[in-house]
């Protein structure tokens, strides 16, 4: 690798797994020292070890409002600053709307949004002050095209977009980059809901990517010249018809 983020720290948010873990690797193999934040603590120990002592592991429940207080200042503690932050953090619901658990759709929707801008809201001061930063949020194709067998998910990450679109135009007079990589569906836990037949003719027809596909797209982001911002970035199979 040609070590493009050296001297960079960057915290990742789901972090232990999919594409959090595989955006914290590519970065990791680029040259910044990266917090993996994750509320499964396990898991989080055992892929920083894997990762290396560059790799920092911070168990943080960012749905648990106390919790999630800790995050920043953890951050400063362990690494001195944060240069780049990916709110990658998110749940998955499809499904008929008329069947639908709305208990489930309120935890989806606390992580997707409150706990996501909550996240950002707190890292921005730090980034403010040093007039420089990052922030890339993991949104998805839904937010830009509505899903039909997904409404819930489709409307958490449409939210996600316009969060983007606002809060960039707010910090880009601090010098602050902000971002949203929208992939099509991609190999990770959040689809293990998908009816059986449905996974099955999408992977036979080449209709899934692979999480370090979306973290080859992050790193096009993060190592642009500091007066490009990409806004959004879709990237979709090839076979993939929205």
């Amino acid at each position: 690798m040609t070590e493009k983020l050296i001297d960079k720290v960057a915290a990742v948010t789901g972090a232990a797994s999919g594409i959090g873990l595989e955006c914290a690797r590519m970065m990791l193999s680029e040259g910044a020292r990266v917090v993996l934040v994750d509320r499964d603590e396990q898991a989080l120990h055992a892929v920083c070890e894997e990762l290396g002592p560059a790799a920092i592991p911070l168990r943080v429940d960012l749905t648990d409002t106390a919790d999630a207080g800790r995050m920043m200042p953890e951050i400063l503690d362990r690494a001195g600053q944060l240069d780049i932050f990916h709110a990658n953090a998110g749940a998955y619901i499809g499904g008929e709307v008329a069947s639908g658990d709305p208990d489930a759709w309120d935890r989806m929707l606390n992580l997707n949004i409150n706990a996501a801008f909550r996240s950002i809201r707190a890292v921005l001061p730090h980034m403010v002050e040093r007039k420089t930063g990052d922030i890339v949020m993991t949104s998805s194709i839904a937010g830009l095209v509505p899903v039909v067998w997904e409404p819930i998910y489709t409307a958490s990450k449409h939210a996600v977009q316009a969060f983007v679109h606002t809060a960039r135009r707010q910090v880009a007079k601090y010098g602050l980059r902000v971002g949203a990589v929208a992939p099509g569906p991609v190999v990770t836990a959040l689809i293990k809901d998908w009816p059986k037949d449905k996974l099955e003719q999408e992977l036979a027809a080449g209709g899934l990517m692979q999480p370090v596909e979306v973290a080859e797209a992050v790193m096009f982001m993060l190592t642009r010249p500091r007066n490009i911002t990409i806004r959004d970035l879709v990237i979709l199979p090839q076979s993939n018809d929205l």
